[in-house]
């Protein structure tokens, strides 16, 4: 079966895996293009196409067009190309933002063009783990009814999953996407640093944390987040507790202290939720994590213990 002919604006890491996975599939790359020349022919020389600085010359050769620029470039993008001309009826426009709806697209329906958004439910440092990553990865569909239908197809040629979404659930979807993924790398950062304080390196204090980190996910993917809670809160270990602020006011920052807090008052609503705590328990908990979160020379004088 003949697949859809496409471009690529935009050429970096999102953009560039897409292209090499899409091309791969058998969908014909007509050219990249990129704000910077030198950039666009980078790409273009490993995948043998056009390249391009003024995405317009090469748009109107393509069914699709995918803008893979940052988010905050998108809406000019596509509007500088629809007042140029670079857009045609039937064809179909997509961006790879989480944030941003499919309307961000400016010009593109005027130009009797169909808009969408395909997000993948991926973390992307570079491209050689993108294109390990991506196919198998989850892809959040949003946009014009004409156009999903070839998204869908996009997707499962890429060898992923999706789900459609609304554009007002947008920002919501990808908070929730930051937290899982960039949250975690601010909580392995602050973890690995605690190490670092009775001597190991970051470098060995991640080795020596993986299997526990690898471990937790395991047992979140058998038995969900809820029933994959362990620890001193859901066992309502106050003394371990009140050790570990003891040991964070004669180590770490106020910022971190008030982040183990905060993360340990939530933790109590799981806790209570799965039904390892009543609320007596939760109620005394929340005293202490409450008052960690004071600043450390009160909280010396109220030695918790």
């Amino acid at each position: 079966m003949l697949k859809p002919s496409f471009v690529l604006i935009g050429c970096g890491k999102v953009g560039s895996a897409l292209a090499c996975l899409l091309q791969e599939k058998n969908y014909p790359l007509v050219g990249v293009a990129s704000k910077s020349l030198a950039s666009a022919q980078r790409l273009a020389e490993k995948l043998n196409c056009q390249a391009a600085n003024k995405p317009e010359k090469i748009t109107p050769q393509a069914e699709l067009v995918f803008i893979t620029t940052p988010d905050r470039e998108i809406a000019q993008v596509a509007q500088r190309v629809a007042k140029k001309g670079g857009f045609h009826r039937g064809q179909v426009v997509i961006h790879t933002s989480g944030v941003c709806e499919a309307g961000e697209l400016r010009g593109v329906r005027e130009a009797g063009a169909f808009a969408a958004s395909m997000h993948p439910i991926q973390a992307v440092a570079d491209v050689e783990t993108a294109l390990k990553n991506l196919p198998g990865s989850y892809f959040a569909l949003e946009g014009d009814t004409e156009a999903l239908p070839v998204v869908t197809t996009l997707v499962s040629d890429l060898g992923g999953r999706f789900f459609f979404i609304q554009a007002k659930d947008k920002p919501l979807y990808h908070t929730a996407a930051c937290v899982i993924s960039n949250y975690l790398v601010g909580l392995a950062h602050f973890s690995t640093g605690l190490y670092q304080s009775f001597g190991l390196s970051r470098k060995e204090a991640f080795q020596a944390l993986l299997p526990l980190i690898r471990g937790t996910l395991d047992n979140i993917e058998q038995n969900g987040p809820i029933l994959a809670l362990t620890g001193p809160v859901d066992r309502d270990d106050e003394e371990t507790i009140k050790s570990h602020l003891n040991a964070l006011t004669q180590k770490v920052t106020q910022e971190e202290i008030n982040l183990y807090c905060a993360l340990g008052l939530y933790i109590i609503s799981i806790a209570r939720e799965k039904g390892s705590l009543n609320a007596e328990q939760a109620a005394r908990l929340q005293t202490i994590f409450t008052t960690g979160r004071i600043q450390p020379r009160i909280l010396e004088r109220l030695k918790i213990k």
